[in-house]
């Protein structure tokens, strides 16, 4: 194989890296935290947004971390009268669009926590979307309340 060969090939696989990349960070991780449960309680809440800077729909369609039994996507609806949490199975982010999840509307459960969270520790989650990407993202615990003080600052 001749140093040209070497040379074409590496720029090759350099360029693959770069497009693979760029599909890579079409969603863009906004802002988010987890809410901050008392000790005893065994699931908590995610809320995130995420913006998708491509010119594809993409769809979330799974949450994984290490610190709960499982992780849900979830939804709010009224039912006759009665306001009720539903799982769900993708949440859809149109082309330049964001996607926003909050209390009192879509959200992410993590069921089942394997230890109490504390204030301001950094949990882990990895978004998972329908074609196959995955976006790592680390989320403060914060108290009820504390997210509109937060969010103030911006």
């Amino acid at each position: 194989m001749t140093l040209r060969t070497k040379i074409k090939q590496l720029f090759t696989a350099f360029g693959i890296s770069v497009v693979s990349l760029g599909s890579y960070a079409e969603v863009t991780f906004d802002q988010g935290h987890v809410r901050a449960m008392p000790p005893s309680a065994p699931n908590t809440a995610a809320y995130l947004s995420l913006s998708n800077q491509g010119d594809k729909t993409v769809k979330l369609v799974g949450v994984r971390t290490d610190i709960a039994r499982e992780s849900q996507l979830h939804t709010i609806i009224e039912q006759d009268g009665v306001v009720k949490m539903r799982q769900i199975h993708e949440l859809t982010i149109a082309p330049q669009h964001s996607l926003t999840l909050s209390a009192g509307g879509d959200h992410i459960m993590l069921l089942g926590l394997k230890t109490p969270l504390t204030l301001g520790q950094s949990v882990g989650l990895q978004l998972q979307f329908d074609d196959g990407q995955t976006l790592d993202v680390s989320l403060p615990v914060m108290a009820i309340g504390a997210e509109e003080t937060h969010h103030q600052h911006h």
